[in-house]
């Protein structure tokens, strides 16, 4: 058998052998940018810059619906904080208007006591009544706004009302016993504004 008869007999294949089939490059042999390798079809590459771009798409979505869910939080956070800046200051303005009118009250409740004073000073003689007078009056006027004097002489020792200005030993009295008082303390409806100072018995 010739060379050639060789050439044109094909490959004898094994029992059960599939054959390759083989496919030419395609494209101008003097031009390699334009040969394209067998089985690798054109639009190969363009598949996955497709599916990125999907994919940038629904991101931009999701982005855009975060940023604007943000924005309405922000929102009404603002206007909750307005809220209350609005109803911390009239709440402010309420009660300086209370107290204005708590203190107008009280000061024209305590100008008769003004008026009494007033009056002993240009009395002829002994005033004492007259002032004893106007105490009480002026006391009472400021008991019914809750303020009470604090127990103090032949009282035990409360360091919550009572402040020991100085121990005085005494036989006839228990140790912490009041045994005189320098100046009177106050409670305004049982809180104390003003402690008593007082003189405290002590051992001898």
């Amino acid at each position: 058998m010739s060379s050639e008869e060789n050439k044109r007999e094909p490959e004898r294949l094994e029992e059960g052998e599939i054959p390759e089939e083989v496919e030419e490059a395609q494209g101008h042999p003097t031009d390699p940018d334009s040969i394209q390798e067998p089985g690798v079809p054109e639009d190969a590459e363009e598949a996955p810059v497709e599916d990125e771009i999907v994919a940038q798409t629904g991101s931009s979505a999701e982005l855009e619906a975060a940023r604007q869910e943000r924005d309405e939080y922000l929102d009404a956070l603002r206007r909750l904080k307005a809220e209350f800046e609005n109803s911390r200051k009239r709440q402010e303005r309420e009660r300086s208007r209370i107290l204005e009118t708590a203190s107008e009250r009280l000061v024209v409740e305590l100008l008769p006591v003004l008026d009494n004073l007033d009056r002993a000073l240009e009395a002829e003689g002994d005033i004492r009544e007259g002032v004893r007078v106007t105490r009480d009056q002026l006391a009472d006027i400021l008991g019914n706004e809750g303020l009470l004097p604090v127990a103090s002489d032949g009282q035990p020792f409360d360091p919550n009302v009572h402040e020991a200005v100085m121990g005085q030993p005494s036989e006839d009295h228990e140790e912490g016993t009041i045994l005189q008082t320098f100046q009177r303390g106050y409670v305004l409806n049982g809180k104390p504004i003003r402690v008593a100072k007082v003189v405290v018995a002590r051992q001898v």
